[in-house]
């Protein structure tokens, strides 16, 4: 038997702040990863692997941009 529990948060305002960052961080990664998936398939490449993605992230994170 599968058990759930239902947790309601209340953060304050400095909490949802961080949740709103957090989750406009990880839209634009994803929005990165598909668009340099798209960039890569109409060049005629292979499905990029998980790890040659954080690669590039990396290397734009070193950028001064």
């Amino acid at each position: 038997m599968i058990r759930t529990y239902k947790v309601m948060l209340l953060p304050n305002n400095k909490q949802k702040t961080k949740l709103f960052q957090c989750a406009g961080v990880a839209r634009w990664a994803y929005n990165f990863a598909l668009a340099q998936q798209q960039e890569n398939d109409k060049q005629g490449g292979k499905f990029l692997s998980d790890g040659e993605l954080r690669k590039r992230l990396t290397q734009l994170k070193q950028t001064k941009e």
